[in-house]
C-alpha cells in the first residue's frame, strides 16, 4: 500500500492534471533520458573501456620479453639522481644481446647494491629496445577496472550536468512565464485590494 502511493508521487509528472504543462512532460522525459543513459550508457562504456584497456595490457605482456643481461656500472654507491630510487632499484647502464644476436647497451632499473658484471634481468620490446615490465594480469585486471569505472563516472557525470543545465533552461523559461503572468494579473488584483 505504502509503495504503491510512493510510486505515484514519483510518477506525478506522468499522469493527467489540469495543473500539468508541456514543460512538466519534458522535463520528466530528459529526467527519464538522463537515468537511462546513465545507466544503460554507463555499463556499456564501462565495459568497453575495460575490455579495450585489458586487451592493450595483453598486447604488452605479449611484446614485451625477459633478457638477460649485465651490469656494466656498479649500484652500490650509486646516489638517486633526478630519476631516482624506486622500490629499491636504481637505474643503471646495462648489457645485452638481442634476439638477433646485436650487442646492445641502455639504462634500465635494476637492483640497488649489485656490481659491475652482475646479471640481471631487462624487459625489451619487439624492436630490442628496453621497456618497462608489463603489468601482471591481475594488475592489469585491476587496471582495466578502474579505468572501466572512471570512464563510467565520467559518462554519468557529463549526462548528468546536461541533464541539469537543461532543467536550469526549463525553470529559467517557467519563471519568466510566471512573471509575465504575474505582471498581466497583478493590476487586477491591486484595484480589487484598494
Amino acid at each position: 500500500m505504502r509503495g504503491a502511493k510512493r510510486m505515484r508521487k514519483w510518477l506525478w509528472r506522468w499522469r493527467s492534471n489540469p495543473l500539468r504543462r508541456r514543460d512538466d512532460i519534458v522535463e520528466a522525459w530528459i529526467v527519464l533520458a538522463v537515468w537511462s543513459v546513465i545507466a544503460l550508457g554507463g555499463t556499456l562504456v564501462g565495459t568497453v573501456t575495460a575490455r579495450a584497456a585489458d586487451d592493450s595490457f595483453a598486447q604488452l605482456r605479449a611484446e614485451r620479453h625477459v633478457v638477460r643481461a649485465v651490469l656494466v656500472e656498479s649500484t652500490t654507491g650509486a646516489v638517486p639522481t633526478t630519476e631516482g630510487v624506486r622500490d629499491g632499484r636504481v637505474r643503471a647502464k646495462v648489457r645485452w644481446t638481442a634476439s638477433d644476436g646485436s650487442p646492445h647497451t641502455g639504462r634500465a632499473l635494476v637492483n640497488f647494491g649489485r656490481k659491475a658484471g652482475s646479471p640481471v634481468v631487462v624487459w625489451t620490446d619487439d624492436a630490442g629496445r628496453l621497456a618497462s615490465q608489463p603489468p601482471t594480469t591481475a594488475q592489469a585486471s585491476a587496471q582495466a577496472g578502474v579505468m572501466g569505472v572512471s570512464a563510467a563516472l565520467a559518462l554519468a557525470g557529463l549526462v548528468y550536468a546536461a541533464g541539469r543545465v537543461t532543467r536550469w533552461r526549463l525553470d529559467s523559461r517557467r519563471f519568466e512565464a510566471w512573471d509575465r503572468e504575474w505582471d498581466r494579473v497583478e493590476p487586477q488584483w491591486r484595484r480589487k485590494a484598494t
